[in-house]
């Protein structure tokens, strides 16, 4: 089943080479996760296709325009023949997080709404948005890094994407590791810089070299991450 994922952007020429490099660029090159671009100024009415103006009650910045909006949210559904999620990355949003992902990695799609400046006309907000994600207590110029965040971490969930497929599953915060954080990874040279790789992992016996791993995933997610020993009731 592939899904569907719609972006609205007044620069989505900004996702060119994200979709045509990477690992992830199998998802979208096969057809799993379809990627449609809009250019918002394309629903803008007028000679300038002006898609934004001043804040009421005065203030710095620009605001997006509502109408231009609802025109490319509409368009898009009567595209699709449905009306499906439409998301606003915004600093207002739910922080992204792995459970999230693992959400709209199996959904049908969504229309990613990038937004720029002072931010958008609340009406739009409140008439047409489902979702609002964030991708952390910090601001960005606009909303396009955050949808390309969200597309690369759908995309590495897809069947067939990544090399081995219990690859996700071992990630940080993935299912088979409970959670956690991911434990060190080591290559060659054994030494390097008098620092050398500890020993368990050059013993050659996986118990020891398990029990290695968990210790570390426990231990390193206690003393970098502890809010998700306890937001998690990991033991």
């Amino acid at each position: 089943m592939s899904a569907r994922y719609d972006v609205i952007s007044l620069f989505p020429e900004m996702f060119g080479s994200f979709l045509d490099l990477g690992v992830t660029r199998r998802a979208f090159a096969t057809g799993q996760i379809e990627v449609h671009l809009h250019q918002l100024r394309d629903f803008a009415d007028g000679r300038y296709r002006r898609v934004d103006d001043r804040p009421f009650g005065g203030g710095p910045g620009m605001v997006l325009l509502a109408e231009p909006l609802a025109k490319a949210v509409e368009f898009i559904w009567q595209q699709r023949a449905s009306v499906c999620p439409v998301v606003l990355f915004t600093p207002e949003g739910a922080t992204l997080n792995q459970q999230a992902v693992a959400h709209w990695a199996t959904a049908s799609g969504a229309i990613l709404v990038c937004g720029r400046y002072e931010g958008v006309d609340q009406r739009f907000v409140d008439t047409y948005v489902s979702h609002r994600i964030s991708l952390g207590d910090f601001v960005l110029s606009g909303g396009e890094v955050a949808a390309m965040a969200l597309l690369d971490s759908i995309a590495r969930l897809q069947e067939g994407v990544l090399g081995d497929q219990d690859s996700h599953a071992m990630d940080s915060f993935g299912p088979r590791i409970d959670g956690l954080l991911d434990c060190p990874h080591f290559t060659r040279p054994q030494v390097w810089r008098d620092q050398v790789v500890p020993a368990p992992l050059m013993s050659g016996n996986h118990r020891e070299i398990e029990d290695w791993r968990t210790d570390q995933r426990r231990s390193r997610t206690n003393a970098l991450r502890p809010d998700l020993l306890t937001s998690r009731r990991i033991p």
